[in-house]
């Protein structure tokens, strides 16, 4: 046995739990999971002969669940969580979001600073992670540095803005492009978990130039895009008029040719008020949503109906949105995606059922998963991200089965619970005494 097999091939038994579909949740009491050179062979309830000579790493009655996807974070904004929540979004960008970033221009700032976010990204169900740095090439390298230390999967943005920024912006269009090419070069072949992504920050931070620039650079290079869509009324409104030949804040990205391909799909965060139109859009393009109910309430910004998103077959997955969203716990981004689409149903729209928790898990996992490819499943094929929880700290007096064991986690915000967490197969994290 070679030493990638001893290092990414074995067992784990314990109480298992992972999606088959958006409607299922599959469950395992004491049972097997399987994975050889970092994938994923599947789950067993009595181990089969051929993998009975791995390593077996027995974990009791513990919870064993994929790893989960946080497909819209912005690093430099960690320390600065839970602060400014009385704002609407574009006041919040202003007064908060744009101050603190300005300061990564400080290598010596912005080295600290994303310790604190990478090892608490390291610690929490996260396996995956799309994440947006600042405009400073020089910061962005050093997160990317420090990620991949992590042993976690990420994409990470350069951040372009050209406008109504105040200081932090750049120069041009010409500029940001230039320093957006630069960053590209000085990373290429150096990182091999950690990937760059084009991040244009929205239309209302990238002139005309600057967005039709990112939009060629990705057909150049291929790299996919991440942005922000109608997220706030104001936003919405404001792209009007900046862009008054599209029909919508969604066709102002494709007229740019930033809206992307099923085969190079952007992702885009929010989409409180994408309406049928944008749905279209999205739809036709293969883009993601990266759905943050946390930022969209604690922003004043409103409730996405993302069950509608849903079961138009739209790609979704859900995003912590730090430091809008309080907290990079995707079970607490589990509980309010829940809580969210249950006063949608309420209180907007009564035709449009909230989501069960078994969607909401699935997109925790395998929704937002898909994006990196097959992942956020125990499915025969699929990576192995797995993390090891003992949720045994939570006393009940009932004979809970494992589904129901999953679903208490995540409605009591559970964060110092995980034991152990797998990507690909290697270990990146353990919080158990040897």
């Amino acid at each position: 046995m070679n030493h990638l097999r001893d290092n990414t091939s074995f067992v784990l038994c314990g109480d298992i739990a992972f999606s088959e579909s958006k409607n299922k949740i599959v469950t395992y009491r004491k049972g097997y999971l399987v994975c050889v050179d970092g994938i994923c062979k599947g789950a067993f309830n009595e181990l089969p002969e051929e993998y009975r000579s791995l390593p077996l790493y027995d974990y009791g009655t513990r919870l064993i669940i994929p790893g989960m996807t946080d497909l819209h974070v912005h690093a430099p904004q960690y320390t600065f969580r839970g602060i400014g929540m009385d704002c609407e979004l574009l006041d919040w960008l202003k007064n908060y979001a744009f101050q603190e970033e300005f300061k990564y221009y400080d290598m010596q700032y912005a080295s600290k600073a994303y310790s604190f976010f990478t090892y608490d990204l390291k610690r929490c169900f996260s396996t995956r992670a799309v994440i947006f740095a600042t405009l400073h090439t020089e910061a962005t390298i050093e997160l990317m540095t420090q990620l991949e230390k992590t042993g976690l999967i990420t994409y990470v943005g350069k951040v372009n803005m050209d406008r109504n920024s105040d200081n932090l912006q750049e120069a041009d269009a010409s500029a940001s492009l230039k320093a957006t090419r630069q960053w590209l070069e000085s990373i290429d072949g150096k990182f091999k978990n950690t990937k760059p992504i084009l991040t244009p920050r929205f239309i209302p931070s990238c002139s005309n130039d600057l967005m039709r620039g990112i939009g060629q650079l990705s057909k150049e290079t291929g790299l996919r895009i991440q942005s922000h869509l109608s997220e706030n009324p104001s936003e919405v409104e404001w792209v009007k008029e900046l862009v008054p030949e599209s029909t919508c804040y969604a066709n102002a990205y494709e007229i740019f040719d930033t809206m992307g391909t099923p085969d190079c799909p952007t992702i885009m965060a929010h989409c409180v008020y994408s309406d049928e139109r944008e749905m279209k859009i999205l739809k036709n393009h293969g883009a993601y949503i990266a759905h943050c109910a946390d930022s969209n309430m604690n922003l004043i910004s409103g409730i996405a109906p993302i069950k509608k998103f849903l079961d138009a077959g739209i790609n979704i997955g859900l995003g912590t949105d730090v430091a809008a969203g309080s907290s990079m716990n995707m079970l607490k981004t589990i509980l309010i995606t829940h809580q969210a689409s249950k006063m949608y149903y309420r209180l907007v729209d009564n035709n449009v059922k909230p989501l069960t928790f078994e969607e909401i898990f699935y997109l925790a996992t395998a929704g937002g998963g898909r994006y990196f490819g097959k992942v956020g499943t125990f499915k025969p094929g699929y990576d192995f991200d797995a993390v090891i929880m003992d949720d045994s700290i939570m006393h009940t007096m009932r004979d809970i089965s494992v589904r129901e064991r999953i679903e208490r986690m995540c409605y009591n915000d559970a964060d110092d619970i995980i034991n152990e967490k797998f990507v690909k197969g290697k270990k990146v994290y353990s919080s158990i005494k040897a």
